[in-house]
């Protein structure tokens, strides 16, 4: 055996995803559906797997059965040299309280740590869409000397204070941790620009179970990684960033290298699904250097009938595409398009039917919807508001798992 430190991942997958609602309904946001085949969760598995590390724990707490079900059908390691990957639900462990924050969420699973005794433990959260080399961020937090590393994308300036902000010095280390700020500081190298947090951390165990420990008895607290753990290790002077730009993925293009996108809302979610289907796409799941894993379903490849068509999409298998046109959309597994129907920069989820001569358009279309011959989805925002879909500040329509959609 190598002298490689031992390390524990965490991955943070117990939210409530209120903003993707009403996608988050009926599942945890990790367990939301992405790219037509995956789920939120599997990019950063996907990305722990690439990078070698293979002791995974998964946090779950609201509405987790179908996440809990992925993760057990589809992320199974040889444990012959002791990886998993397992889904830890709240517990209970030190109160009567569930997962107050995502602090809390650790500091109550921290017989995790007791059992495995890691040298390191990695924390990232479940639901962005990006490629990353870990075990390189690992790798800078043990040479920089470093008890919190905290990963950081650099986003223009003028933009910066819709996020958690990093402010830095010349070495890296982290001079303050700045929610939302209005003025949020440039970068030593770029004025212009500003590190936001990504939400992913790396942490010595020991220190970091000190901190969690203290969290935890501090009633002001709000048990929050970014809020409180981070100051921590800041006020320490032992916190530093690790800038996003230099992490180096094979396979990756110019176009999509350093690619992240947080996927919270719904505009969002769907933004980044029409950054899948250009011809140069934003983010490329095609990089067979770095695959993003997932569990594929049993269907025939996907078939196309009565001159249907679909271009600049991605269509999953067992779709029929039986004398309709798809434009810019992604198709998860099972879906049929009859004949004459039109669907436009749309996600439509597994077994939804669109019948003939119906309209899809700027829409995401959840499991199982059915939209009957003749009808429209996202042309009449009006007629959609009084069926009870949800329509986003950018114009995005959201029909709810199993409607059935008429004609008026």
């Amino acid at each position: 055996m190598t002298d490689r430190p031992n390390v524990l991942s965490i991955v943070l997958a117990g939210g409530e995803g209120k903003r993707l609602m009403p996608l988050t309904a009926d599942r945890a946001k990790p367990g939301v559906p992405f790219g037509g085949t995956y789920r939120l969760i599997d990019f950063v598995l996907s990305n722990m797997a690439n990078s070698g590390l293979t002791k995974i724990a998964v946090l779950t707490q609201y509405k987790s059965h179908s996440l809990d079900r992925h993760i057990s059908q589809t992320w199974r390691f040889s444990t012959l040299l002791g990886s998993y990957v397992t889904t830890v639900p709240a517990q209970q462990r030190t109160g009567k309280s569930w997962y107050q924050g995502s602090a809390d969420a650790i500091f109550q699973s921290l017989n995790l740590v007791r059992d495995d005794e890691p040298d390191y433990i990695i924390v990232f959260g479940a639901d962005n869409i990006y490629r990353m080399d870990v075990n390189a961020m690992l790798r800078a937090h043990i040479d920089s000397g470093a008890e919190c590393t905290v990963a950081g994308i650099r986003v223009p300036r003028h933009e910066a204070s819709a996020f958690g902000i990093i402010d830095s010095d010349e070495s890296s280390r982290i001079r303050a941790f700045l929610e939302k700020p209005a003025d949020p500081p440039g970068l030593p190298d770029s004025p212009d620009e500003s590190f936001a947090s990504m939400g992913n951390y790396i942490f010595n165990a020991g220190p970091f179970v000190d901190c969690l420990t203290k969290d935890a008895a501090d009633d002001s607290s709000k048990h929050d990684m970014g809020g409180n753990v981070v100051p921590f290790f800041v006020d320490k002077g032992t916190a530093f960033v690790y800038d996003f730009t230099g992490n180096d993925v094979p396979g990756s293009s110019e176009k999509d290298r350093n690619y992240w996108r947080d996927v919270g809302t719904i505009d969002a979610y769907h933004l980044a699904h029409m950054d899948l289907v250009s011809v140069e796409p934003e983010f490329d799941l095609y990089n067979r250097k770095w695959p993003i894993f997932t569990n594929q379903p049993q269907f025939p490849g996907a078939k196309f009938t009565l001159r249907g068509t679909a271009e600049d999409s991605i269509v999953s298998s067992g779709c029929i595409i039986s004398g309709g046109d798809v434009d810019r959309s992604v198709l998860s597994p099972d879906v049929v398009i009859d004949k004459w129907a039109k669907v436009e920069e749309s996600v439509l989820f597994d077994h939804v039917r669109v019948g003939r001569n119906a309209v899809v358009r700027r829409a995401i279309l959840d499991k199982g919807v059915k939209v009957e011959d003749g009808a429209e989805i996202g042309i009449n925002r009006e007629a959609d508001l009084a069926r009870g879909f949800y329509i986003s500040e950018g114009g995005i329509t959201v029909v709810p798992k199993g409607f059935h959609v008429y004609a008026q």
